[in-house]
């Protein structure tokens, strides 16, 4: 009987990772597979058939948008079958709002999708990318001992720490450590070995099929309250036309202004069907609203909870239920429940 060996499909979208510098000219040049097996030859050691697929033309991780992560699902849905784990190359900066954008866009999701990448190209001496990659697809092929993945989530590994990827954020330009999960504990922490947390992982259900989704509607908009904010600015950007729903980024545990301009002004919004959330500013915590009377302030203004996520998280999950037709009643259902693991609602 042949032995049937891990099998991993590598998915290069753009970025610094695949960026491998000419050693004649100094220039960058994008991807080729050929080339990082050149580069990083420990590849050839993992008894894995890895395969890939390379985005053409690479695309800058700024440019990024739900069309592209519509094509990131196609391709793991056309290949699921075919592959234990997936890992996508990804540029940093939009790392955090595609990895929470597929976490919704996979239902019944029972393999893993690792998002990686780094803050040095691939062939540069003292790439983070090299271990951010071997490792990434070490977590990919990872089975426990009944042939189930290891982490059958979305999930975003940098600087040895695996992350559910609807919990990240970007948090350093500079640094290795450029992500974190500040209101969720990693899923699994690197070092001489991969010790996972079992406890924290999402259970799964492999004989369900993957459901892929592919609708996104994009009008949204994220607003950051701010001491002096003006009353013209928040009326212009609530009255832009066909807007659907708000990102509230408010202070502390939920707080906003008490300006009966302000309140009014997101009476009238949710009055007329715009989907209001509020989350904190805060890199950590969660938004409280019963707590403060500011927060019940908001409350009574039809503003919904957004509980401990993150504005990435929020902003696509707005995206993605706008997309798909639902009332504005099972929106706001959906906005304070957890689908998929991205937020955590507070005991009472």
């Amino acid at each position: 009987m042949l032995k049937k060996y891990p099998s991993v499909l590598l998915i290069y979208t753009g970025g610094t990772i695949g960026m491998i510098e000419n050693p004649e000219t100094g220039a960058l040049e994008n991807f080729n597979f050929d080339q990082l097996l050149r580069h990083v030859p420990e590849l050839k050691r993992f008894n894995y058939r890895i395969s890939s697929y390379q985005f053409d033309p690479p695309i800058d991780s700024s440019d990024m948008e739900p069309s592209f992560w519509a094509k990131l699902v196609k391709i793991i849905n056309y290949n699921y079958d075919n592959f234990d784990g997936f890992v996508i190359l990804h540029g940093t900066d939009t790392m955090a709002y595609t990895a929470s954008a597929l976490s919704f866009m996979l239902e019944n999701l029972s393999k893993p999708v690792i998002l990686t990448g780094s803050q040095l190209p691939i062939g540069t001496l003292r790439t983070d990318g090299k271990e951010n990659l071997i490792t990434s697809i070490e977590i990919a092929a990872a089975k426990d001992n009944h042939g189930n993945a290891m982490v059958p989530e979305v999930c975003i590994f940098f600087e040895n720490h695996l992350m559910r990827g609807n919990r990240t954020t970007k948090i350093n330009a500079e640094n290795f450590n450029a992500f974190r999960s500040y209101n969720y504990p990693p899923l699994a922490r690197v070092g001489i070995h991969i010790k996972y947390e079992p406890h924290l992982i999402r259970p799964t259900d492999k004989l369900k099929p993957l459901i892929p989704h592919y609708l996104f509607d994009t009008n949204v908009v994220i607003l950051t309250l701010f001491p002096g904010i003006q009353e013209r600015v928040v009326e212009s950007l609530l009255k832009v036309e066909g807007l659907k729903a708000v990102v509230l980024k408010t202070f502390g545990s939920g707080n906003a202004p008490q300006k009966p301009w302000f309140l009014n002004l997101l009476k009238d919004a949710t009055d007329r069907g715009i989907i209001i959330v509020n989350i904190t500013q805060c890199s950590s915590g969660a938004v409280e609203m019963e707590r403060y009377e500011t927060g019940i302030h908001l409350l009574e203004s039809g503003v919904i909870s957004g509980y401990d996520s993150t504005p990435e998280c929020a902003i696509t999950k707005l995206m993605f239920l706008l997309g798909h037709g639902l009332t504005n009643k099972e929106i706001r259902i959906k906005m304070n429940s957890c689908i998929v693991g991205e937020l955590t609602k507070q005991r009472r």
